[in-house]
């Protein structure tokens, strides 16, 4: 290989590397932006008394089902498990979402309301529970 073929292939490698990293960069300041954003919600979510009421509603009504309900927090995401479905609470900017899954695929999204009862989600939740 050639000096001028090396200094040619060294050149491509930078530009590429650049470009990339510009790109990364924007999206590292986007994903930033949205974190900070989205931080006021997320800090409601857990200090809010309806994200303990709903844990300890959806762990009464598994058991009354006969289901393990797991509840674990996930960064920011509250995710309630029980057989193949899924309910995560995902603070977002411009407020909390509920996000019913299915074997990891979105079913259904809902924005919630930490002052309503916690009760009427699960009841929403456990019959999707059932269906498996």
């Amino acid at each position: 290989m050639s000096f001028l073929d090396n200094l040619e292939n060294n050149l491509k490698a930078l530009e590429s590397r650049e470009q990339g990293g510009v790109e990364d960069g924007r999206r590292r300041e986007a994903d930033r932006a949205r974190a900070l954003a989205a931080a006021p919600w997320a800090e409601r979510l857990k200090s809010s008394p309806y994200t303990a009421g709903l844990m300890q509603r959806a762990t009464i009504a598994g058991r009354q089902r006969r289901i393990k309900v797991n509840l674990l927090w996930i960064g920011t995401t509250l995710r309630l498990e029980a057989r193949e479905r899924r309910l995560e609470l995902r603070p977002e900017p411009e407020g909390i979402v509920a996000v019913f899954l299915k074997n990891n695929e979105e079913i259904s999204r809902q924005t919630l309301d930490l002052s309503t009862d916690p009760q009427t989600l699960v009841a929403e939740w456990m019959p999707m529970v059932d269906a498996e």
